[in-house]
């Protein structure tokens, strides 16, 4: 099961895993996010819903998506065949990480100008296709859009400390010209962590092809359960 970064859905997490996991031999389940103040606790108890039925789950997510899988593994590792992490945006308390910061300003212009005017915005700033994703996850956010993108900049990940722990294979993901989710954070997780690959793209090839970001992340995850880095 892989969760949704914040302000993105499942048709992204459907869109760049489907088919690199299907060739790896794994079914990708992408919950749909309920938006509001909520957003982070659902997630995570989507998780707990699918270890239920199906017994130990391969998880993770982009950015949001993966500190939130991160932690419930920490929880209860017995029920975790392992993760996909992609984009890790900080560890611990957000502070003034890139992405924190940004997700409560566009928080902030969704609540103050509402979601044409922010959108406006974030499509003058970033790459074309990834404004198109914005466009299309923000509006299916509707109303509760602002508080769910408050309640992501505002959820802490695990420490190093907490992930040196994790004996746990895991496919580490990030991208060489991302100023929102450091290349640096990424190599601290994969540093930390006991079993864990790093595997980088760029946003340039996502834009060519999103399947180029769970292509990075099944890549990194098979080489951490070979105990290769």
């Amino acid at each position: 099961m892989l969760l949704p970064g914040s302000g993105s859905d499942d048709v992204f997490i459907t869109t760049a895993f489907a088919e690199p996991l299907t060739r790896a031999g794994v079914g990708l389940f992408a919950p749909r996010p309920r938006p509001g103040p909520k957003v982070a606790d659902q997630l995570g108890a989507e998780l707990n819903r699918a270890a239920v039925r199906y017994g130990r789950v391969l998880a993770g997510g982009v950015s949001l998506g993966g500190h939130i899988a991160t932690g419930w593994a920490l929880r209860d590792p017995g029920r975790c065949a392992g993760l996909l992490v992609a984009l890790p945006a900080w560890t611990g308390v957000p502070g003034d990480a890139p992405a924190s910061v940004a997700g409560i300003a566009a928080a902030r212009a969704v609540g103050s100008a509402g979601v044409e005017s922010a959108l406006g915005s974030a499509r003058a700033g970033a790459p074309a296709w990834l404004a198109d994703e914005l466009d299309r996850a923000w509006r299916g956010y509707g109303p509760a859009l602002a508080d769910s993108l408050r309640v992501a900049a505002a959820t802490p990940g695990p420490g190093l400390d907490e992930l040196r722990g994790l004996d746990l294979p895991v496919g580490v993901v990030a991208l060489t010209d991302d100023p929102l989710h450091p290349l640096d954070v990424a190599r601290a997780w994969a540093g930390a962590l006991p079993r864990a690959a790093l595997v980088t793209t760029t946003l340039a090839a996502i834009g060519r092809d999103r399947r180029a970001l769970g292509r990075a992340a099944v890549l990194a995850w098979l080489r951490a359960d070979a105990g290769l880095r």
